[in-house]
């Protein structure tokens, strides 16, 4: 179980998104596990993933106590990946994000190589993860399905915010939020890159995955013309 499992869109929108965690289990697999969770992010950066992070400190690009009113005018938009590793000082969860099927293959196929003695989630389309598993040689232990909303889902944000909200599983990228983006977008205040920096560094874990976002921002985008 996941909290990736519930980002919204149908299967074709998750051709560019592939999530990879790796975890432990307190008392069973955990003894010198934060080493393991390092290298399992380090193994990742040779596949260029577009995002990682963990669950205690954030992702790549991460939010500032710092910060002035004017600042972000001169923020440095470029994530840091080396700081998540070198942060990574306690028993968490540690994930990477890719934006194409064979990078997430080439990475599972490393992991399985490593034999850290962690678990492997991975977080996309089921025929996704299959072809994963299928490539990396490795059997699927579970699989989890989201049954979507139900209710009075007219009430619900339009498609482009659900699918960019729905990217941070804990809810800390807002509706709110991504609508603005996607406004701002559309009205050429900002671009889809820059927007995607804003809100990616509202994602606590690190799987907020910069690349489908910018898509969804530039087909909303192209969409009004």
């Amino acid at each position: 179980m996941t909290n990736t499992l519930h980002r919204y869109g149908d299967a074709d929108s998750f051709r560019d998104d592939y999530v990879v965690f790796a975890m432990c289990c307190r008392g069973q697999n955990d003894q010198d596990a934060v080493p393991k969770l390092r290298q399992f992010l380090k193994l990742a950066l040779q596949f260029k993933p577009v995002n990682i992070g963990d669950a205690r400190h954030g992702g790549a690009l991460r939010a500032s106590r710092s910060m002035k009113p004017t600042s972000h005018w001169n923020r440095d938009l470029k994530p840091d990946f080396q700081a998540v590793i070198d942060g990574l000082d306690t028993l968490t969860t540690a994930s990477v994000v890719f934006d194409n099927r064979m990078a997430a293959e080439d990475f599972l196929k490393s992991v399985k190589a490593a034999d850290l003695g962690l678990s492997v989630n991975i977080s996309t389309s089921i025929d996704g993860a299959e072809q994963c598993c299928h490539e990396a040689n490795a059997c699927r232990h579970s699989v989890g399905y989201s049954l979507g909303f139900e209710g009075r889902t007219a009430h619900l944000p339009n498609e482009d915010v659900l699918k960019l909200a729905t990217m941070c599983g804990h809810g800390m990228v807002s509706a709110s939020l991504a609508k603005k983006m996607v406004d701002w977008v559309k009205e050429g205040r900002r671009t889809p890159e820059q927007a995607v920096t804003y809100m990616s560094r509202f994602c606590s874990c690190g799987v907020f995955n910069p690349s489908r976002a910018t898509r969804i921002l530039e087909e909303a985008r192209t969409r009004q013309k």
